[in-house]
């Protein structure tokens, strides 16, 4: 199979981490994708995936999968040791609902306030500079509340690590392009960080 990624994007890295996880990494051939050239915009790459994002998974019969947790997806189906998405029906339950938080009211404003105050893709999309400056308080807000969910635990969800930690470290990590970092009194964020920075899916 082949996964169409842009490496230093935060989506291909949530990928990347998951498939790491498995120890799937030899499975795939990478190739990359320059989204600042809009390689991404060609009419072959959208001929994979009409929404023109990263990453694209193409499997061997040609079929291809876009959007980074239905790729994730994908491998915890097809290879469900080590689960990252939940055993248990309260499990997948769980790690479903703050795989949506994270989406939502995290990864999706980080996103924006990069958009919207970095330019970096002015030359297809009107950035709207106080967008993204409110997207920006909204991230600074889910740092607080995660340092809050980790007072008494070592993971996010559960007692074990899942996609939740991944999609929330990448998330954490790719802040430092906006300039939003984990604040000295945030203990128990930066405690956790540190623990996930030390597994070797986060050097992916």
């Amino acid at each position: 199979m082949k996964i169409y990624e842009t490496k230093t994007a935060p989506n291909p890295r949530r990928v990347r981490m998951f498939m790491a996880e498995k120890g799937l990494l030899d499975k795939a051939e990478f190739v990359q994708i320059d989204l600042q050239k809009g390689e991404n915009l060609t009419p072959e790459y959208a001929a994979m995936n009409p929404m023109k994002k990263v990453p694209v998974m193409e499997l061997e019969d040609g079929t291809c999968i876009a959007e980074t947790m239905a790729i994730c997806r994908y491998f915890e189906e097809s290879y469900p040791e080590t689960p990252l998405l939940g055993s248990s029906p309260l499990e997948k339950a769980q790690v479903e609902q703050w795989l949506r938080w994270i989406e939502f009211y995290f990864f999706m404003p980080t996103g924006m306030c990069f958009q919207h105050t970095s330019g970096y893709f002015k030359d297809r999309m009107n950035p709207i500079k106080e967008w993204g400056e409110e997207c920006r308080t909204t991230v600074e807000k889910f740092f607080h509340f995660l340092d809050k969910q980790l007072a008494d635990r070592e993971y996010i969800c559960g007692d074990q690590f899942t996609a939740a930690d991944i999609n929330a470290f990448t998330t954490v990590d790719f802040n430092k392009v906006n300039n939003i970092r984990i604040k000295p009194e945030q203990a128990n964020l930066q405690a956790w960080y540190d623990r996930i920075k030390g597994r070797p899916s986060a050097r992916v």
